[in-house]
């Protein structure tokens, strides 16, 4: 089955996706996170394209949706999820299962607030709405939460250089299965011009995710949407913890642990794609 490349129009920005999947197949919208694009699905949309319409955009700041400077656009999560469900809205979606990873976490569970009636699943792989699942790595950054100064915006650069990027790809993972390809393309991106200051702004907007925890965890207990939380054991940013706090807002979630990193897909797709075949088929897509 052919992979489908295009853009949508969302104001100002062009949100670049990828497809695959029959058009009249029940939708899954995947989310990225930091500091990767759709491109990290690359493995496990043709795993799950026989059953579903599988989307992935690119968020604006990442990959190759094209947006504006930082002198004319808000990088924060608030617009990140505003061209979101802008872009549900261009390309007709009115009822899909969320895949949320990271960065995606926040930005889809945004959406999800917003329409409940949209959102017929939720897959977590580290895809955090927990305070318990922030490890001790997050320290530098809750600093700059706290006192959003200079000094403290200088310190969390080294989250961005490029040994960082290959270190989220490789602490956790199985020995020899991460392909280099995935981090030297994010290194890539971050060079392109202003991407570290529009991460960093992107990192000091992530305290109004912590902010909304209570709110993305009062939205479980109403609407109890179907959840699987698929977590690489051995990531050191969001740890076990914030997957199994999901049973404490939805009893019948699904929680998988599985001998992974960070960045799961990129040694587990496989796994993860028989996990998410067998929860789907369970549910009322």
């Amino acid at each position: 089955m052919k992979m489908i490349f295009g853009t949508k129009q969302v104001g100002d920005v062009e949100v670049f996706y990828r497809e695959v999947g029959p058009a009249d197949a029940p939708v899954l919208l995947l989310l990225h996170g930091f500091p990767t694009a759709g491109h990290m699905f690359r493995d496990l949309m043709p795993a799950l394209a026989g059953r579903y319409r599988v989307i992935a955009p690119d968020l604006p700041g990442f990959g190759n949706t094209v947006a504006p400077g930082r002198a004319s656009f808000d990088y924060s999560f608030d617009t990140m999820a505003e061209v979101i469900e802008g872009f549900v809205d261009a390309m007709g979606l009115h009822r899909y299962a969320l895949y949320i990873f990271d960065y995606g976490a926040p930005t889809g569970l945004r959406l999800a607030m917003r329409h409940p009636e949209r959102v017929s699943a939720i897959i977590t792989q580290n895809g955090n709405a927990y305070v318990e699942g922030l490890s001790a790595e997050w320290e530098s950054w809750q600093t700059y939460w706290r006192e959003p100064s200079a000094q403290h915006r200088e310190a969390c650069r080294a989250a961005l250089t490029d040994d960082a990027i290959r270190f989220q790809y490789q602490h956790g993972a199985p020995a020899g299965l991460v392909s280099p390809d995935g981090y030297t393309l994010d290194i890539g991106y971050m060079h392109r011009p202003e991407r570290y200051e529009i991460q960093l702004d992107l990192i000091l907007s992530y305290r109004t995710n912590v902010a909304l925890y209570p709110d993305f965890q009062a939205y479980f207990r109403k609407h109890q949407p179907p959840l699987l939380a698929v977590w690489g054991r051995n990531d050191p940013f969001f740890i076990p913890a914030g997957a199994e706090a999901f049973r404490r807002d939805l009893p019948q979630a699904e929680i998988h642990l599985i001998d992974a990193g960070h960045f799961a897909l990129e040694t587990s797709h496989a796994e993860i794609a028989e996990r998410m075949t067998d929860f789907l088929g369970r549910q009322s897509l």
